[in-house]
Formats: C-alpha cells, structure tokens, sequence
C-alpha cells in the first residue's frame, strides 16, 4: 500500500510536535485532520494563545479539533468522521481508549527515549540528569498502560558531556520526524515487525516522571558530576534553582571545577566581579548563566557587575 494513500489524524501541541506534522506534510502524507489543545491565555494582556500545532495547522489549511475532553461524545464523533486510517500522536495528553483504538491501523506515539527504557513525560531531562551518553527515539502502538505498547522503530543519538536537556531536545525533534515518516512508510509496506517491549528489556528499568519543584532544587551535598548533570537535565526549563542571600537563584549553565572545597556543600564563593561559584561534595560549580529571583536571565559576569552583596 502506498503510504500516501493512509488517511492519518495527527494529534499533538507544542513545537516538538510540529516538526513532525512538517514531515508528514512535506512527506506527502494524507493529514485529514489535526487534533491540539483549546486556546489558553498568555502575556500580560492574557490574550488567548493558540498551540504551536494549531498556528501550523492554520497555515496549511488543515481541519483542527481542540476538545476540552477527549471523552466528549462530541468531539469523537467529529473525530470518527475524518475516517482516519492511523492516528499520530507526538506530545499529546493521554487518549481513552475509546480514541486511541479508533482507526483500523490503530495509534502510533513518538516518545522521546529509547523504550522500554525512560516511560514517562519527561524523557530528555531525565536521561541527561542520569548522565546517559545515548538516547534516541521510538515510534510505538498505543495500548492500555503508558508507554508500553510494542515498538515499531528506534533510532539511537548520542548526547554530548557538555549538552543541556534544551539541545537533546532540538536534535530529537529533527529525529523524531525522521522516525516517524519511515514508521508510516514501513508499516503501509508491511516492512515493520511490531517488538513486544517485554522482549526487549535487559537491565533494570529506567523512569522519566513529571518534573516538579522538589526535583529542581540543588543538594549540594551530592557528586560535583550528579549536580552538574542536574543542571544541564533541567536547563533551560524548568531550570534547577538554590539559593543566594536568601533568594531563589536559577542555574542554566555551569563548568565543573575539581578542587577539594574550602566550605561546607552549598558554601559560594566569589570575587564580586568575575566569577560565583557554589561547592559540593568534591568540587566547585563554576557558574555561568543565571536567574536571580525577580532578576533577568544573564551571564555571572553582568549579575556580578549590578548585584551588591550584603555579607
């Protein structure tokens, strides 16, 4: 079967999931329909803000759904009139059944990690806070249970030491639409075997949960290593913070420095013109770009030239 013959919905709603809309577009994909969240407000003005999947979806004339609820009798039965042959899920909110199991071909979901390695919704940040040196991609069926429905493709990148989760995220965006257009060409060929991950897991399994506050905050008295990939894992958002004269400080970039502390872990240390750096458990962090609490963004350098220290 001819690949540009399927009748695909995509589904999906921030930039990452443009790109591969783009390529199924630019692939000559057969896209009926777009699915994205409602409008929500944004800006000082809290004027309503489309998704970036929307704004693409307008440009290219493509027919949108934004249901408040994937349950809504409703917005299925628009859904079922595009008579979609496969659905197309890239960062997405978690579909019923009643939706993902919907087209005869099923749904296939892009997930940013080599599965069955790194389920869950935050993939990248975590495999650069554990210091992995590849990640990759998988284009999988969606089943009952998140993130563990059979794998149809993988494609492996490495990540540099010196990479934040920000740059994994924009060469996997490229990735992931490469992926998923020969995902969609293997399976109108029937070239592609579905892979059970059960088959497939050789070590201890890995996990990628939502990020929250807690998991942002800086324990200096850890490895200058574990700290130093914390920080590059959540760089640029949500960004890991601690604290300087009883402010919030959010760290975006840093260099470790190996040279046994003065102080006590979270102990800083700076000439007030050049340089602020914090100590670990066997090391300093150099810092380079940070966030003050009610502060700009922007290099030690010009935070150290405007900022009065009060000890």
């Amino acid at each position: 079967m001819d690949y540009r013959a399927l009748r695909i919905v995509f589904m999906g709603t921030p930039p990452f999931a443009v790109a591969s809309l783009d390529a199924l577009v630019r692939a000559g994909c057969q896209v009926v329909g777009v699915v994205t969240a409602a409008d929500k407000p944004a800006g000082r003005g809290m004027t309503l803000q489309a998704s970036a999947v929307k704004q693409y979806a307008v440009e290219h004339q493509l027919p949108i759904l934004q249901p408040e609820k994937l349950r809504d009798p409703q917005f299925q039965e628009s859904l079922a009139a595009w008579k979609a042959d496969l659905q197309v899920v890239v960062a997405f909110r978690m579909l019923p059944e009643s939706v993902w199991n919907m087209p005869p071909l099923g749904t296939i979901n892009v997930h940013g990690s080599l599965l069955p390695q790194y389920r869950g919704a935050a993939p990248i940040n975590w495999a650069v806070i554990n210091g992995e040196k590849e990640t990759g991609v998988t284009t999988f069926r969606l089943q009952h249970e998140i993130d563990t429905g059979n794998v149809l493709l993988q494609a492996k990148m490495p990540v540099a030491p010196d990479e934040n989760a920000g740059s994994v995220h924009d060469r996997m965006m490229v990735l992931g639409a490469e992926t998923l257009v020969e995902t969609i060409k293997g399976l109108a060929s029937g070239n592609i075997t579905p892979r059970p991950q059960e088959s497939m897991i050789a070590s201890d399994l890995k996990h990628a949960p939502k990020i929250f506050t807690e998991t942002c905050q800086i324990n200096w008295d850890q490895p200058l290593d574990k700290v130093y990939n914390l920080i590059r894992g959540l760089s640029p958002y949500p960004a890991a913070f601690t604290t300087l004269e009883g402010k919030t400080l959010r760290i975006f970039a840093a260099r470790k420095e190996y040279q046994q502390p003065t102080g006590s872990p979270g102990s800083w240390l700076t000439d007030q013109k050049t340089y602020l750096k914090f100590a670990a458990q066997d090391g300093y962090l150099m810092l380079d770009e940070i966030q003050l609490q009610g502060k700009k963004r922007m290099p030690v350098a010009d935070f150290l030239r405007g900022y009065r220290f009060t000890a």
